[in-house]
């Protein structure tokens, strides 16, 4: 019986039913299921299944914003649970469009499909100076930067986030991970960060391996 709330949770996370998403979760927590595993077996599996399905363009952009919509009513319920439980992140994100930059969808995409898979993302915005990137990733003890640009011009905003974390000596130890519609692997290459993603579901991919 305890499998098929979990399936049930999943499948209507999928399907965007963000009130039933929230009743099942705090059903599941009242029939004594852990936290942990109402999170990975219900909500993040869930979400793999909708950005598995993003990637081979079986769903849109829509589909995952409702998913994920539904993905945050589960979490409503489920993260003062997951703290008292002492349920750590898997990792730590710090996320934000790049200086000169106001275009925030694929961001919010990004920050929606990493949240679904366990990380804790801390999302600083549009237009973030290099300053504001690497002072919250050095606050909040972040390992990974993720940036985000929409126009070719302030993509060299992206290098400049990587050398400033180079004077800092913190080049490799906080990874960089850049995207956006212009931004390619080339780019990437040439500016020094640890990775890049074509899409938001490959993003989170890209994430896991750095932590």
């Amino acid at each position: 019986m305890k499998m098929s709330i979990l399936q049930e949770i999943a499948e209507n996370l999928m399907k965007g039913k963000a009130p039933v998403v929230k009743e099942l979760t705090q059903k599941a927590l009242d029939d004594g299921m852990e936290p942990a595993a109402v999170l990975a077996d219900g909500l993040i599996a869930g979400m793999n299944v909708i950005g598995e399905r993003f990637k081979k363009n079986e769903v849109y952009v829509p589909e995952v914003l409702i998913a994920a919509r539904a993905m945050h009513a589960g979490m409503d319920i489920l993260k003062p649970k997951l703290v008292a439980a002492g349920v750590e992140p898997i990792g730590k994100v710090v996320i934000g469009t790049v200086k000169g930059d106001l275009h925030d969808i694929g961001k919010n995409l990004v920050c929606m499909m990493l949240e679904g898979a366990g990380f804790e993302v801390l999302d600083i915005g549009i237009d973030c100076s290099p300053d504001k990137f690497i002072q919250t990733a050095k606050d909040n003890d972040v390992k990974i930067i993720a940036m985000s640009a929409l126009l070719t011009t302030t993509m060299p905003s992206m290098k400049g986030v990587i050398e400033e974390l180079d004077k800092a000596g913190l080049k490799g130890i906080i990874k960089t991970m850049i995207g956006g519609a212009p931004v390619t692997q080339n780019y990437a290459d040439e500016i020094g960060a640890d990775g890049y993603s074509p899409d938001a579901a490959s993003a989170v991919d890209l994430a896991k391996t750095f932590i």
